[in-house]
């Protein structure tokens, strides 16, 4: 292509980003709720490889299904489907402790901390909403 070829296209418009949208309080910490639990799920699929608790390929595969699956569902949570997706995600993690019997407690542990977020997310929600408001902002 010639230089009078490009000088004779229009200048293209700068590239703007979409504005992102508003994360709620709930939204984002039963996010990172379901991310740390993706994290700590490389863990005990190494126990459950390591005691020969189920074989190699399922012990591996099951974790990284397990761990990808947390990710995803980390996405979802702006949606009133994915916060019920991750509620049946905290019961599969309880479910684990059949196959290792420690994951009952760590389970139980990610349990308290899914609802604690979800039970103050909410409560920060309603707070800011109250509080833009008064102010008038929406």
């Amino acid at each position: 292509m010639t230089d009078a070829g490009r000088a004779s296209r229009p200048p293209r418009a700068p590239r703007t980003r979409r504005p992102r949208r508003d994360r709620g309080a709930r939204e984002s910490l039963l996010s990172i709720t379901l991310v740390l639990e993706a994290i700590m799920f490389f863990f005990p699929m190494l126990v459950v490889f390591g005691k020969h608790t189920l074989p190699a390929g399922l012990a591996f595969g099951g974790g990284i299904a397990a761990i990808v699956i947390l990710a995803l569902a980390s996405r979802l949570t702006g949606s009133r489907a994915g916060v019920w997706f991750g509620w049946l995600l905290q019961a599969a993690i309880l479910a684990t402790g059949f196959i290792e019997p420690f994951m009952v407690a760590v389970g139980v542990v990610f349990l308290a901390l899914w609802v604690f977020c979800f039970v103050k997310g909410g409560q920060l929600d309603r707070q800011n909403a109250a509080r833009r408001a008064a102010l008038g902002e929406e």
